[in-house]
């Protein structure tokens, strides 16, 4: 079996907003064990001497601090718009830079009850 650290691993589903000069990518991708992850990837198109390059920054956020982020998240992104900025109008961008979800391929088979995930698994994930 040859080792390619993931770099094959096929999308289960993605998802792409584009916000002005940045892209972002929501994917969820599976281990080999046929458990899931969501991968939240920044992309900027940036210009460098001999031409423009992709500038990417990504999370990798597992299963079992899906809830906490999502709490987090909401938290902070109502505080912005509750305390600091309750007379900007967020609702003007709903739906300018939303692209539909798209899955790709067929997903893998379902996890087994008791698979888990190795520290040394989750370095070679792409």
């Amino acid at each position: 079996m040859e080792d390619n650290h993931g770099k094959d691993r096929a999308e289960i589903y993605s998802q792409r907003v584009r916000a002005g000069k940045r892209t972002y990518f929501f994917d969820v991708k599976s281990t080999r064990s046929n458990d899931y992850y969501l991968t939240i990837t920044e992309s900027r198109r940036r210009y460098k001497d001999d031409g423009y390059f992709y500038e990417k920054h990504k999370i990798f956020l597992y299963k079992e601090d899906f809830n906490k982020f999502m709490t987090a998240l909401q938290e902070t992104v109502g505080h912005v718009k509750e305390e600091l900025m309750p007379e900007y109008d967020f609702d003007q961008y709903e739906n300018n830079n939303h692209e539909e979800a798209t899955t790709t391929q067929e997903a893998p088979a379902p996890a087994p009850a008791h698979a888990t995930t190795s520290a040394d698994e989750e370095l070679k994930w792409d």
